[in-house]
């Protein structure tokens, strides 16, 4: 099983690693900081070096532990000695997006009580869907309001990790109108915006609101009777 460095430091730009596994165009590394997407991020890119060799990334997925680096060309054999390095202002961009999207995300739930119904991200921009039966541009300039309040606040991004039977007791945990958490999950990590939000999530964030910057609400749709979206944008 992969040793996932980034969720315990989102800001890890390069590490060393030992390749597991070598399958076609793959590497397994015993410990990666690439983030191999879900939950909405998408996966990381970068480099890995060995041998004096750059070996481009332009991949990464994960299947039962084992997370897979996709490489453009050969890949350096099993057991070898490599250093991995993440691209990262595409990282640092997601990390940003990421948290907006959860401040967004607390601000809906604190203010309107809306659960969460989708949601997609790209570096810089997203959009969230809610539970909310109106919509209106009045409505989005609120909330864009709204949430760069929560920015400006600079609230600490909290990391923790606790069991799944401690996870089922804290309440609204899991804010999504469906639970994604797999049965098998038995730690949960969980994402504290202090004061703000606290929820179920494996992805990597920025270590204070501040570090979002400004929020703009670039788009409001009506996607069925009580299932509205928003798109945001990093300025």
């Amino acid at each position: 099983m992969t040793d996932l460095l980034f969720h315990h430091n989102s800001y890890i730009r390069e590490f060393d690693a030992v390749v597991v596994n070598a399958v076609e165009n793959s590497v397994e590394l015993d410990r990666t900081a690439f983030y191999p997407g879900g939950g909405g991020q998408p996966h990381d890119a970068g480099v890995i070096l060995a041998g004096g060799l750059e070996y481009p990334v332009t991949r990464v997925g994960s299947s039962g532990g084992k997370v897979m680096h996709q490489i453009d060309g050969p890949v350096p054999r099993a057991g070898i000695a490599v250093t991995g390095r993440v691209d990262w202002e595409r990282r640092y961009q997601l990390m940003r997006t990421h948290t907006a999207l959860h401040i967004l995300c607390g601000v809906v739930w604190r203010d309107y009580g809306a659960l969460v119904t989708g949601g997609d991200m790209r570096p810089g921009e997203a959009r969230m869907d809610f539970e909310l039966d109106q919509m209106s541009a009045e409505f989005a300039q609120e909330i864009e309001e709204r949430i760069n309040s929560e920015v400006a606040a600079a609230r600490d991004v909290l990391v923790n990790h606790v069991s799944r039977e401690e996870a089922e007791q804290i309440p609204d945990l899991i804010r999504t109108k469906i639970n994604l958490l797999p049965a098998n999950i038995r730690e949960v990590r969980t994402i504290d915006i202090s004061g703000l939000d606290l929820q179920a999530d494996g992805g990597t964030h920025v270590a204070n609101t501040n570090e979002v910057g400004a929020i703009k609400v670039v788009g409001h749709e009506s996607k069925g009777r009580i299932n509205k979206r928003l798109r945001i944008a990093l300025a």
